[in-house]
């Protein structure tokens, strides 16, 4: 008994941190804080993981509404031709198509199939 008292003397602080309240209380944050199932960790998981599933469903609305937008130029045959001829490369009888390619702009079969594995 003496030992504690000689301590407590020489370190006052731990008179406070012997404090039944203080340990009780330090417990209960440590408790809150990181080991129970409504902890501060888990909350801040699901806070980043809900900006991400937020900032995807923005990119998706944005996505629907240039698709809207296209479906209704789509609308006129005049801009169904147009995009059948640029997309997929459609062509009239009396017309010869040519395609070119740059360096740059096409990926080899090579890179495509490094990056697929």
């Amino acid at each position: 008994m003496g030992y504690f008292k000689n301590l407590t003397n020489a370190y006052p602080i731990l008179k406070i941190l012997g404090n039944r309240y203080v340990i009780v209380l330090v417990f209960f944050t440590v408790w809150m804080l990181f080991l129970d199932n409504t902890s501060y960790m888990d909350h801040r998981v699901l806070n980043n993981q809900l900006e991400e599933l937020e900032d995807n469903k923005k990119y998706y609305q944005e996505e629907i509404k240039k698709d809207d937008e296209n479906i209704k130029l789509l609308k006129n045959p005049d801009q169904i031709e147009k995009y059948a001829r640029e997309k997929y490369y459609m062509k009239r009888d009396s017309e010869d198509i040519y395609i070119i390619e740059f360096e740059g702009d096409s990926i080899t079969d090579e890179q495509s199939k490094s990056k697929s594995l």
